[in-house]
């Protein structure tokens, strides 16, 4: 599913619109397209409110910038920010950013990084405004980084249930019309004589139409799956030789078509 692979990136976070409960879960989730280079972090910490912050920034390494408040009412670490990377983005020491916010004003600098040749991955609360979405090549939810606790369940009929023991997804959005027709479009736009689309690229394909798609937002770990459990599709898992690897196909079933 992921389209960004061993990238150098910076990452910079904004104290101020982002919480720090997670932020385990969010660093483990970057290295998934590549290396933090910078790992940077913007308030004024001077402020309370901040204060839940100072404890894993030493236990993640990630150097505090402090920013003082010239003005009530008005977060002042966005121009910090900006201006860093900028520097970051002139210095050619990364080939992407991070910007870790819920606030809708970096869609300007998400969209001048992405005219430079940078790839920008957007962390945020679901709260964030579609302008900072759209503007990022991928966007995540901070909501769906968060760790279950395993379900037990107290039934005799289910002790022994496997799945029982799984750790829980909570998803942010329903299967919905909305979701049938970008994957049906999607398919369409990629599919051969037969209709047949391979997986990888439609993840690819999804991503660019819209980047905060995920199938964790939905409560799936991965894509297949969640389109398994939609039961519109014929999937062919087809075997590549190598390794017992399978390259995997996808097209609409006839009754979906109507």
């Amino acid at each position: 599913m992921e389209i960004i692979n061993d990238l150098r990136l910076a990452v910079l976070i904004d104290a101020d619109n982002v919480p720090y409960a997670n932020i385990k879960e969010m660093l483990e989730e970057i290295t998934k397209y590549g290396t933090p280079t910078f790992k940077r972090i913007y308030a004024d910490w001077t402020k309370p409110t901040v204060s839940g912050w100072k404890t894993v920034l030493l236990e993640n390494a990630i150097t505090p910038i402090q920013q003082y408040s010239y003005s009530s009412g008005k977060n002042s670490s966005d121009s910090a920010m900006i201006i860093d990377a900028m520097d970051i983005l002139y210095s050619g020491k990364v080939d992407g950013f991070c910007i870790v916010s819920s606030d809708s004003d970096f869609t300007r600098l998400a969209i001048r990084l992405r005219e430079a040749g940078m790839k920008v991955i957007g962390f945020g609360e679901k709260k964030t405004l579609k302008p900072f979405i759209t503007a990022c090549d991928k966007f995540v939810y901070l909501e769906i980084l968060k760790v279950e606790e395993p379900i037990k369940e107290k039934s005799d009929t289910h002790r022994n249930n496997k799945a029982a023991d799984k750790k829980s997804i909570p998803p942010l959005n329903k299967i919905d019309a909305d979701l049938l027709r970008l994957l049906k479009d999607s398919i369409t736009d990629l599919a051969d004589e037969e209709g047949w689309a391979h997986l990888g690229t439609l993840g690819s394909t999804i991503l660019k139409k819209k980047p905060d798609f995920d199938a964790r937002n939905y409560g799936f770990t991965k894509l297949l799956p969640l389109i398994k459990s939609m039961n519109k599709f014929d999937i062919d898992e087809r075997e590549t030789g190598r390794n017992k690897t399978k390259n995997v196909y996808l097209r609409m079933k006839e009754s979906s078509n109507n």
